[in-house]
């Protein structure tokens, strides 16, 4: 049986960031961001008791890094909205404050989904559409408009499965469609909010 017959797909939350500007950096200050942001990552993640038998290794892209999450009940999406997020980004402003020749801003894109692994890593559509809404002009250019230390993109899925309900800790009126993506000839709607920051202009939801 070939490895293609036997592929089977997984269920996974993603969680991906990116790092803003990283391109206009030097390689040891590369070096540096790399450390810093693996480091704040990782001390966020067991802040949340998101620990290693809970998630596979970091998949690393250079200036940003995937963390794939299994399906287990200790670690449901709202644990990310409310709680790993806004740690992140406290972690970016302490960081920030303690270090500021080496202050970084994150895009950050949460989806959930189905996934595909081999030898060579991972891949399937899902992760597509989270590295779209992570790529997008709307979100790069949210985080340019704001002081935040990082902004957020949901998917539509995401947003119809939890922000909408309104659990605690979890403002949707905060959360503001603003990402239009077309993947695999299906139309898919992002979600943009930024922690710390109040209720969006009414007229933004006419996007």
């Amino acid at each position: 049986m070939s490895e293609v017959t036997r592929l089977q797909p997984r269920q996974r939350i993603i969680v991906a960031c990116d790092v803003e500007g990283s391109t206009s950096r030097t390689n040891p200050a590369k070096a540096t961001l790399r450390a810093d942001m693996y480091e704040l990552l990782e001390a966020t993640l067991l802040e949340c008791e998101i620990t290693e038998e809970v998630r596979e290794p970091f998949y690393d892209y250079g200036d940003g890094v995937m963390v794939l999450l299994r399906p287990v009940d200790g670690v449901p999406k709202t644990l990310l909205l409310h709680t790993f997020v806004p740690v992140l980004s406290t972690r970016l402003t302490a960081h920030a404050i303690r270090h500021p020749d080496r202050m970084f801003r994150l895009r950050v894109a949460i989806h959930s989904g189905e996934v595909h692994f081999d030898r060579q890593g991972v891949f399937g559509e899902d992760l597509d559409i989270t590295f779209r809404l992570l790529d997008s002009p709307e979100l790069k250019s949210r985080l340019q408009q704001t002081d935040a230390p990082l902004v957020l993109a949901v998917s539509g899925d995401i947003h119809r499965s939890v922000i909408r309900h309104g659990y605690d800790g979890i403002d949707g009126r905060t959360f503001d469609p603003a990402i239009c993506l077309e993947v695999a000839e299906q139309r898919h709607v992002g979600w943009v909010h930024v922690p710390g920051q109040g209720v969006p202009p009414v007229d933004l939801y006419s996007a």
